[in-house]
């Protein structure tokens, strides 16, 4: 394989899609992004036009590829790597959706999920899902997709529409309709999929009423998905892996073998420690959840997810205009002694893991005068530790631990914030050279199919540290700061919210 082969990584996200060009030695050689709009139709609900995600993807990837080849490279491969839940339906004609995309963040389904709890059926949705029943999860999407939408639900009984995660829809896409497929990690969270016989599961669609003829056919996370239309880059390309968002930053990050972690800090945070072929259940409300498949062989994950972290500071900018740039709030954050008994609890679209109560709302607690916006966002970044410390501390009770977290993803830049990570979870935080776990990830797949990457092991010997970032607080005021902020959880926490099936009432 030359020197100048490559493999383009596509990182379809929540506000943007992304294309990075990885030489053979995992170095990238170019990035290009584009933004797209968030629709909000009613408190709670969270959409995209799946256009915008089409034309975003498009665009970024035809200047990536232009950038490679300007500097003598050849994509050899497409790895493909998405946010994970949101929820598509086109028609299998002409590629057209029939709605937005619901976005993983909406909660439109949560009494559909109250419901499904009540009579009884979370056990036997956790025991073949792994997964808990909250909106979060494709399934209950898809179900209020067929329901509303116009003769949606008769058009996928007769064979008209097809159904998918946004890695499905841009396969469907750039193969020119000729792929209808997904891999096992996208397919382990929609909540139809049997993650212990690894297959769609007869029982799941019957529980959400769904027909299993607009489902995608689900291979391995390193398969051949089909070639692109020539038409798109100039000429057919193989696409060739793909992963969830998270499940290809743990690949990205090397965490192959059980007890290896890592939390990735974007619109969310979400974190993955690798059980090995044990799917592992989870008593502290964490996730089971697929790692990777490869060669037919499935290892797991435990999960725990955040619904905001970097979400915080994008409504710090956007929403307050406190900050001009999120990188300013480190600055802001670092000028300050402490907290000043400031807490955010931001749970904007509900909290996830491991309370998972999707009628608490966010709020703001030790408000004074004297409060600006130096308060509010330190208090915005602490707010994303102190999440990844409950799900440490849901994650040890469930016996599963370890000694170091890799970190990666837009928020880890702040040096600040990582600190203070370190600082409240009590042990060292690394940080990568290579930021774009998640691409990475999708490009060592796609790689390792075409002869690029070598073996696991192999890989993992790429791998290199930016930085470490050792505890240094004093263990009086970290139990002060995690006492100040369990009260503040607690307020918001709260089943006369109209508590959802995985809300702690205690």
């Amino acid at each position: 394989m030359s020197d100048k082969a490559c493999v383009l990584a596509i990182d379809q996200g929540t506000t943007s899609s992304r294309a990075i060009v990885f030489d053979a030695g995992c170095n990238v050689v170019c990035v290009a992004q584009q933004e797209f709009p968030q629709i909000y139709p009613a408190g709670g609900w969270v959409e995209h036009d799946p256009e915008a995600i089409w034309s975003t993807t498009v665009e970024a990837s035809r200047r990536a590829i232009a950038a490679a080849e300007a500097q003598g490279f050849r994509v050899s491969a497409i790895g493909l790597t998405n946010q994970r839940e949101t929820t598509l339906l086109w028609n299998r004609h002409d590629g057209r959706p029939v709605h937005n995309a619901i976005v993983w963040q909406d909660r439109r389904t949560a009494e559909a999920c109250r419901q499904l709890a009540q009579a009884g059926l979370e056990t036997e949705f956790q025991s073949r899902t792994g997964l808990l029943l909250d909106p979060y999860f494709s399934c209950t999407k898809l179900a209020w997709l067929l329901d509303h939408v116009d003769r949606a639900r008769s058009r996928a009984e007769n064979g008209d529409l097809a159904f998918g995660t946004v890695d499905s829809f841009l396969l469907w896409r750039m193969t020119g309709g000729k792929s209808h497929a997904t891999d096992a990690t996208n397919a382990s969270r929609t909540g139809l999929f049997n993650i212990h016989a690894g297959r769609w599961d007869d029982e799941l669609l019957r529980m959400f009423g769904i027909p299993d003829g607009p489902l995608p056919q689900v291979r391995d996370c390193a398969a051949d998905y089909g070639v692109t239309d020539p038409a798109l880059f100039g000429r057919a390309i193989p696409v060739t892996g793909i992963a969830g968002d998270q499940q290809a930053a743990a690949i990205g990050q090397c965490c192959f073998l059980p007890g290896q972690i890592k939390s990735t800090y974007g619109t969310g945070c979400f974190l993955l420690i690798n059980t090995g072929e044990q799917a592992v259940a989870s008593a502290s409300r964490l996730l089971t959840t697929i790692a990777y498949r490869l060669d037919g062989v499935t290892s797991y994950a435990l999960e725990g997810s955040i619904f905001v972290a970097g979400a915080a500071v994008q409504w710090l900018r956007d929403g307050l205009g406190i900050v001009g740039h999120a990188a300013d709030t480190e600055g802001l954050a670092a000028g300050l002694s402490g907290n000043h008994g400031v807490y955010l609890v931001p749970a904007f679209t509900g909290l996830g893991a491991p309370f998972w109560n999707p009628d608490a709302r966010g709020a703001l607690f030790g408000l004074t005068r004297a409060t600006g916006p130096a308060e509010l966002a330190r208090a915005a970044l602490e707010s994303v530790c102190y999440q990844t410390y409950d799900l440490l501390n849901a994650m040890a009770s469930d016996r599963v631990a370890s000694a170091t977290l890799r970190v990666d993803g837009g928020m880890v830049g702040n040096d600040w914030m990582v600190q203070f990570l370190a600082d409240i979870l009590a042990i060292p935080v690394d940080r990568p050279q290579v930021m774009e776990t998640s691409a990475l990830g999708a490009a060592y797949l796609a790689g390792s199919r075409v002869g690029i990457y070598g073996s696991l092991d192999e890989f993992s010997n790429l791998w290199q540290r930016n930085r470490r970032f050792v505890p240094r607080l004093d263990e009086t005021e970290r139990a002060a700061l995690l006492a100040g902020w369990g009260d503040a959880v607690a307020r918001v926490n709260l089943p006369s919210l109209g508590a959802g099936p995985g809300a702690v009432s205690e």
